[in-house]
């Protein structure tokens, strides 16, 4: 499912929204339509197959399915949408794509990315929290919790996202050795009591990132800024465009 929101300005750049893991275009809510309308842009928001109202997937997913989204399915989805110029926005696993993306393979229109709790490498505590998500999932509420979002792909979106993730191979999950390759400006964002990922993802993401990277950490903030502090992540983000942008 893809979504648009028209800027009165059609030459402004769209921002194109990359939601989490257990996400879809409708749970990003009003977010994109706001920060879209404060800084003068387009916006483009979707849910990948298997989650929300797209198009189903058959399981397993496969473990480089972050890479597959950001160098196969996003570059088709922009070409098929006719986007010139593109700021990516990523949250979580999006996120992750979104990093993906700009260090592998960038269309020309690329001006940058922001990020908002990226997993850059697996860490356990990541692996801990989606393990309780199982659990939660499987004998709590976090099913009809996400049956609302998903309907008939909940099954496909939790346990793509979840088996990925707890499978032992994946732990060698590392995107680190890419960041250097990405040319465009970054934002990244994370809140200080994010349940999934410490501050180390921030760190090699600083470090890394090949044009260089704004870190910006929310406290009192978990693993999404843009619910948990929306009115700061709506802030930082539309500063970020406006020096991009203009």
């Amino acid at each position: 499912m893809v979504r648009h929101t028209a800027s009165d300005s059609p030459r402004r750049p769209t921002l194109v929204f990359l939601h989490e893991g257990l996400g879809s275009a409708a749970q990003w809510r009003d977010f994109p339509a706001r920060l879209a309308q404060q800084t003068r842009c387009n916006a483009l928001v979707y849910s990948r197959f298997g989650y929300g109202r797209s198009h189903s997937i058959d399981l397993p997913r496969p473990l480089h399915y972050m890479h597959d989204e950001a160098v196969g399915v996003l570059p088709e989805l922009l070409g098929a949408e006719g986007i010139g110029s593109y700021i990516l926005v990523g949250h979580s696993d999006g996120a992750s794509i979104a990093l993906i993306h700009a260090a592998r393979c960038a269309r020309p229109g690329l001006l940058g990315v922001i990020s908002e709790a990226a997993h850059v490498f697996c860490e356990d505590k990541t692996v801990a929290a989606i393990a309780g998500a199982r659990r939660d999932f499987i004998a709590g509420d976090l099913r009809t919790a996400l049956v609302r979002h998903h309907a008939d792909n909940t099954d496909a979106a939790f346990f793509g996202w979840c088996d990925a993730w707890l499978d032992p191979a994946f732990r060698a999950w590392d995107i680190r050795p890419e960041l250097p390759g990405i040319r465009v400006p970054v934002l990244a964002i994370q809140g200080t009591d994010d349940a999934y990922g410490t501050q180390l993802q921030l760190d090699a993401i600083r470090q890394q990132a090949g044009a260089g990277a704004t870190i910006v950490v929310f406290a009192e903030c978990g693993h999404t800024p843009h619910r948990d502090r929306a009115g700061a992540t709506l802030a930082a983000m539309a500063a970020f465009i406006g020096r991009l942008a203009g």
